[in-house]
C-alpha cells in the first residue's frame, strides 16, 4: 500500500503540473488572439493545428498512445481557441448525427456548433458569415456519393478547407433495449442501406421507415416505446436510449467522408489533395484528353464523379479529386493546360488529406 500511495502522490503532483501548463498555454493563446485581432489575421489556422499534431506524434516516446495524444490536444486547442474567439461551425443536424460527430472530431468540444436542417443551409450559414466553417457529408465507403453536396458546389463559391474521415458505427437503439419490444425501426436512408443484410436477417417482418436523420430516428424512439432507431452511440447519451445490438453495419470497414467548407482557400500542408469541377464540349475524345493532361503532368487522380448539369439533356459536370495542392507547379501547369479544353473549370479547394 505504501508503494501505491507513493505512486498516487506522484500522479497528483503530475496532474497539478499539467494543470499549471494548461493555464500557461491558455494565457499564451489569449495573447495570440489579441495580436491576431489587431493585425486582422484569421483566428483559426488549420495548417498550424496539423503541424502541432505531427510534431507531437513524432516526438512522442510513449507509452501514451499517439491516437489518444491527438484526441487530448484536439480538446486543448479547441478550448484555447475558444478563449481567443469561439469558432462557429454549421453542420447538417440535428445533434448526434454522424455529421455532428465528424464536426466535433475536427473542431473539438468547445466550438460553437450550429445545427441546420439541410446541406443547402450549411452553405448558406457560411456564405452569409453566420458560421466560420460548415461540415457536410460527401460520400460513404459503401453507399457512395452524396449528390446533393456535389450539386451545391455548382452554385456556391465556398472553398473546401479540409476533409474528415469518420468511421460509421451503427447501433440498434430503443427505450427498453429489448429486441422483442420493436414494432417499427426508423433511420436515415443511408444507414438503412448500410445495414440492409443485417435487417433482412434479424428483422424480416418489422417495418423500416426512412426519416430525415439518425437523430430524428432517436427522437421518435423517445416518443414511442415500441420504436427502434439505427443511429450512432452518441444518441444513447443525448436521448437516453439503450443499445439493443451494437455494430449492425454490414461492412466493418465503413467510413463516411465529410468536407469542411469556408470562404477562403488554405495554404499548403505538404500532404494535400485538390478538388475541381469542370464541364467539357461534347466531342470525341474530350474526356480522354482532359484525363491525359493529368497523366502527362504526373498527377494521380483519386476520384472522378459526374452529375447532370441541369442546363440541357445529357450535359454533365465532372468532379475530380487529385493529389497535390493547386500551388504546386505541376498542378498549376496541368490546370492551365486544362482550362482551354473546358467550357468552365472551377477549383473547389486544396486541403490536407484526411487521416
Amino acid at each position: 500500500m505504501k508503494e501505491l500511495d507513493k505512486l498516487r502522490n506522484e500522479i497528483d503532483k503530475t496532474d497539478m503540473e499539467i494543470l499549471r501548463l494548461l493555464n500557461e498555454r491558455a494565457r499564451l493563446a489569449i495573447d495570440i488572439g489579441k495580436i491576431k485581432k489587431e493585425e486582422k489575421l484569421a483566428a483559426h489556422v488549420p495548417q498550424r493545428e496539423r503541424e502541432i499534431y505531427e510534431r507531437l506524434e513524432k516526438e512522442n516516446k510513449g507509452p501514451f498512445p499517439n491516437e489518444a495524444l491527438r484526441v487530448v490536444f484536439r480538446e486543448i486547442m479547441s478550448a484555447s481557441l475558444a478563449l481567443e474567439q469561439p469558432l462557429r461551425v454549421a453542420y447538417f443536424g440535428p445533434k448526434a448525427t454522424f455529421t455532428h460527430l465528424a464536426a466535433m472530431k475536427q473542431f473539438g468540444f468547445f466550438a460553437n456548433y450550429i445545427p441546420v436542417n439541410s446541406i443547402r443551409e450549411v452553405f448558406a450559414e457560411v456564405e452569409r458569415g453566420r458560421a466560420d466553417y460548415g461540415v457536410v457529408p460527401i460520400e460513404n465507403s459503401t453507399e457512395g456519393v452524396v449528390n446533393y453536396t456535389l450539386d451545391m458546389f455548382v452554385e456556391s463559391n465556398l472553398k473546401i478547407t479540409s476533409e474528415i474521415l469518420q468511421e460509421v458505427g451503427l447501433h440498434l437503439l430503443s427505450q427498453s433495449g429489448v429486441m422483442e419490444d420493436i414494432k417499427c425501426v426508423y433511420s436515415h436512408p443511408q444507414p438503412i442501406g448500410q445495414c440492409r443484410t443485417w435487417i433482412e436477417h434479424h428483422l424480416p417482418h418489422i417495418p423500416i421507415v426512412e426519416v430525415s436523420s439518425t437523430a430524428r430516428a432517436a427522437e421518435m424512439c423517445v416518443e414511442d416505446p415500441s420504436a427502434a432507431a439505427i443511429a450512432s452511440e452518441l444518441a444513447t447519451q443525448l436521448y437516453g436510449l439503450k443499445v439493443i445490438k451494437s455494430h449492425i453495419e454490414d461492412y466493418t470497414n465503413n467510413f463516411t467522408r465529410f468536407l469542411v467548407i469556408a470562404r477562403n482557400h488554405v495554404p499548403k500542408s505538404g500532404r494535400d489533395k485538390t478538388s475541381i469541377m469542370f464541364s467539357i464540349k461534347d466531342r470525341v475524345g474530350a474526356l480522354y484528353n482532359v484525363l491525359k493532361t493529368f497523366s502527362e503532368h504526373g498527377i494521380n487522380l483519386t476520384k472522378i464523379e459526374s452529375r447532370p448539369s441541369r442546363k440541357k439533356a445529357w450535359d454533365y459536370i465532372f468532379f475530380v479529386d487529385l493529389q497535390g495542392h493547386m500551388e504546386d507547379e505541376k498542378v498549376k501547369a496541368a490546370l492551365e493546360k486544362l482550362e482551354p479544353q473546358c467550357l468552365f473549370l472551377k477549383v473547389l479547394g486544396s486541403y490536407p488529406t484526411g487521416e
